[in-house]
């Protein structure tokens, strides 16, 4: 299992499983003096770890992370950034009745296929709990944009749709996204989206999400022709995310259904004084 490792300039490399002792990431490719302590990394790893709601997951971890290499007098120096989050609530137990089943919707039996081997509690290497390491790192790409390019830059995400309804997107407000369960970014469905995942998990199932994000002052010319365009690249870090079966970048698909002159961007000139 040799792809455990996303990037090319700026690139890490995750580590653990979900009911291991820790898990963890090394952030290689970072520049020197970058300012960057634990806090900066927790704020973003409190907003995913689990257990703040009934409608996540109900392990209880508090996700604090330690910086073991490569920061000095709180400056980063150029050097692999190695991270740790330790495990706190890996209940392994809780697995034991089906260690030997394959489950539906898991990653058991195409590992077992294909290793001979697999980590059955929790999903091991394959549990969504390795996104947490993808943030951590993620924390740190944060800081280094904000250097390079300013407060201007800007990346946030939502959940807009949760099973068949979906919320009303051209009444997106940042401030909502952190102000209920659902992330979603249109307050006025959250009552809604409650009472129909109440009625999903009291019928014994589960429902897909579609989660839009949006990053605003980004920069010409990111990404290069032809095997490493920046659409490629964030396609394939979000086809990397567990559970994740498709993507759209702009209109995506639905641009087949738009003509040109619906989808073509246009330039403006400014005139000077």
């Amino acid at each position: 299992m040799s792809f455990n490792t996303f990037g090319k300039i700026f690139r890490f490399t995750t580590w653990g499983e979900s009911h291991g002792p820790a898990i963890g990431c090394v952030v290689d490719g970072c520049p020197p003096n970058i300012n960057i302590k634990e806090q900066d990394i927790q704020i973003e790893l409190n907003k995913r770890k689990p257990g703040q709601s009934k409608f996540t997951s109900q392990r209880k971890e508090d996700d604090k992370v330690q910086i073991l290499s490569g920061l000095f007098e709180g400056k980063t120096t150029g050097t692999p950034i190695s991270l740790i989050i330790y495990n706190k609530d890996a209940r392994s137990r809780d697995y034991e009745t089906i260690k030997n089943k394959f489950r539906p919707g898991h990653a058991d039996f195409t590992y077992f296929k294909k290793y001979g081997i697999r980590d059955y509690r929790g999903g091991g290497r394959q549990s969504a709990r390795e996104t947490a390491s993808r943030v951590a790192a993620g924390a740190i790409a944060k800081k280094v944009l904000e250097s390079k390019i300013g407060k201007k830059f800007k990346v946030i995400g939502a959940v807009t749709q949760l099973g068949i309804i979906g919320c009303d997107v051209k009444k997106w407000n940042d401030q909502d996204i952190r102000k209920n369960p659902f992330f979603c970014p249109d307050k006025s469905f959250v009552k809604l989206w409650k009472k129909y995942l109440l009625s999903i998990r009291k019928s014994g199932s589960s429902c897909g999400a579609i989660i839009e994000i949006r990053a605003r002052g980004v920069p010409v010319g990111l990404g290069a022709p032809i095997y490493s365009k920046l659409d490629m690249d964030i396609a394939s870090a979000m086809m990397s995310i567990n559970a994740v079966k498709g993507v759209n970048i702009g209109s995506g698909m639905s641009s087949a259904q738009l003509t040109e002159s619906k989808i073509l961007m246009k330039f403006l000139r400014k005139e000077k004084n």
